[in-house]
């Protein structure tokens, strides 16, 4: 899943201006970036997004301010290149192929930020179609050669138990990008000053998913140790197409746990869904430790598409 946000943020911010994408559409080996990044370039010089991580990224500015400038659009392939490896190259020894296209109607269409910036707000995502032959994106399918790009709703992490996992949970969130509700009705726990720049829901859990909606591109992760908190929240989202589902607790309380779910009408494949104990073992040892687990099996599922 390449992440794309802060290129979509600022296609809003220069519309209208000429400007130039670039887009990394095939990988082999060991790849710095995923297919399907991206990165825009300003006719001013400015860029946002990477392709490699900065081992083309100059050559890529060098063509991009050619493409504005009028020269047709250019598929280019790099790979480990010796001498110049850090210049043009890929010293990590991997090799991508990436399309640099106009912003415009003869290339990556500015109405086509819109309709992706549409779908995630709607919680749906987007596939857009390029024809390598001509360099042309669009919403329809291709034929001969084309790379296929699909813009998943931006990733969303839904907390119940405003505790001290939360606390570390929220701000490994924050730097991977993901928007963070922190659901709690006890108003002691769920504060400002504990978690500065967090948006707070105090409703019951089950109201508080149920309105928010949790869909593919949300995670749903339950901390509060207390089951008349973690239990609705649990069925509410098991109810939704949510991509995760995690329960804190040892195996011992997660085999009371889907007792207490069966017993309150959830289908045993639904129970299933439900990552407990919570995140990835990697002999964690208090709530950061914890929180990192959390995280890296959330993202593992955010990776996974099937």
């Amino acid at each position: 899943m390449a992440d794309n946000d802060s290129v979509l943020a600022a296609a809003a911010q220069w519309r209208g201006a000429p400007m130039a994408l670039a887009t990394v559409v095939s990988t082999w080996g060991s790849a710095p970036r995923p297919r399907g990044s991206h990165m825009l370039v300003h006719a001013d010089g400015r860029f946002e997004g990477s392709v490699s991580g900065g081992c083309v990224e100059s050559d890529i500015l060098a063509t991009a301010a050619a493409v504005i400038a009028g020269a047709p659009f250019q598929l280019k392939d790099y790979g480990v290149a010796d001498a110049a490896a850090w210049e043009v190259g890929l010293p990590c020894g991997g090799q991508i192929a990436v399309l640099v296209q106009p912003v415009g109607a003869e290339g990556f269409d500015p109405e086509l930020f819109d309709r992706i910036a549409e779908a995630r707000d709607a919680g749906q995502a987007l596939t857009v179609t390029t024809d390598l032959d001509t360099g042309q994106s669009s919403l329809r399918p291709a034929e001969g050669a084309a790379f296929v790009n699909r813009y998943d709703p931006p990733r969303r992490l839904l907390i119940v138990g405003a505790v001290q996992i939360a606390q570390a949970l929220c701000g490994l969130a924050r730097e991977l990008g993901i928007a963070t509700t922190l659901i709690d009705p006890r108003a002691r726990f769920l504060t400002p000053e504990r978690f500065p720049g967090v948006t707070l829901d105090d409703r019951w859990p089950d109201e508080a998913i149920a309105a928010l909606a949790p869909g593919p591109g949300t995670a749903v992760v339950t901390l509060s140790h207390d089951t008349k908190i973690d239990d609705p929240a649990l069925i509410a989202a098991l109810a939704a197409p949510t991509r995760y589902v995690g329960a804190l607790g040892s195996r011992r309380s997660h085999a009371a746990r889907r007792e207490r779910l069966a017993a309150a009408g959830v289908s045993a494949d639904d129970i299933d869904r439900i990552d407990a104990p919570v995140g990835i073992d990697i002999g964690a040892i208090g709530p950061a430790e914890i929180a990192l687990s959390i995280a890296a099996a959330m993202v593992k599922a955010f990776h996974d598409r099937a």
